[in-house]
């Protein structure tokens, strides 16, 4: 479905280069089929170009131009220079992808005019090693065949789901900004492992583990979270002694709020985007 397709990157941070991996090292297409362009940072596109082998240019019109597929992996506050000054350059033909947190599709269609079709996007950071949990949806002109094109371009880096638009401020919160929360959390087990007195290759290992067999776990199984930490918990031993000092601190409570409030900010920047169109 992409044998032939040229995918441009309209900007090339950090979630271009985690999705750029995952098409690489899963070989949905050659990196010759790649092309990573921005407005000024030189330096990064020939370190993507020299790790990867894909192609660059700071070009950015002659990389529009040259793509079947445009991905919008600019920051957000950018978006409308950006689009604005590629227009000229694009395509009927071309589908757009959108990367960016909190615009909403119709914002980015008007920018782009004549019917683009676009299809939007919300994966998260850990594209880089094939495990992000992605949700999609399709603007008002993109085809369902579009949108069979982002499910096999994201299901290299991990999975998709399909969901209506207004559920990608919900995702965001929850799985665009979800693995931050486990690393901030890892950042305190940590900690408390070198106040025991492991050593730091000692801890990362054990945490490491630790988190990727929850992970698979919790893949393997029908229970719910809540009969998972339950049974490793056993009366009056150290699991539940840990959990209590955790509903003392109300830490489930801490996590809500932080989701919540992630969710609320995706909200707040797709106000702005909708107020200014």
């Amino acid at each position: 479905m992409l044998e032939n397709k040229t995918i441009t990157f309209l900007g090339a941070g950090s979630m271009a280069e985690a999705i750029i991996v995952g098409l690489v090292r899963q070989e949905v297409v050659s990196p010759s089929q790649i092309i990573a362009t921005n407005v000024s940072d030189q330096d990064k596109l020939n370190y993507l170009e020299k790790t990867y082998d894909i192609r660059t240019t700071s070009d950015r019109l002659e990389a529009v131009r040259q793509g079947d597929i445009i991905v919008l992996a600019m920051k957000p506050k950018h978006v409308k220079e950006a689009i604005e000054y590629v227009r000229d350059s694009t395509r009927k033909d071309q589908l757009f992808v959108s990367v960016l947190a909190g615009i909403p599709t119709v914002y980015m269609e008007d920018l782009l005019g004549e019917k683009a079709s676009l299809i939007r996007t919300m994966p998260n950071t850990s594209a880089k090693v094939g495990a992000s949990a992605t949700a999609i949806c399709k603007g008002r002109h993109a085809t369902d065949q579009h949108l069979q094109q982002v499910e096999t371009l994201f299901t290299a880096v991990g999975t998709v789901t399909v969901v209506e638009e207004d559920k990608l401020d919900a995702v965001t919160g929850l799985a665009g900004s979800g693995p931050a929360y486990f690393y901030f959390l890892i950042e305190a087990m940590e900690q408390a492992a070198a106040d025991a007195g492991l050593t730091e290759e000692e801890a990362s290992a054990l945490i490491t583990q630790t988190v990727v067999g929850v992970g698979k776990r919790l893949q393997s199984t029908t229970k719910s979270s809540k009969e998972l930490y339950q049974e490793v918990m056993s009366p009056n031993g150290t699991t539940e002694a840990g959990i209590n000092v955790l509903r003392e601190h109300e830490t489930q409570e801490a996590m809500q709020a932080a989701v919540t409030r992630a969710i609320a900010r995706s909200k707040e920047l797709g106000a702005v985007f909708t107020k200014s169109n």
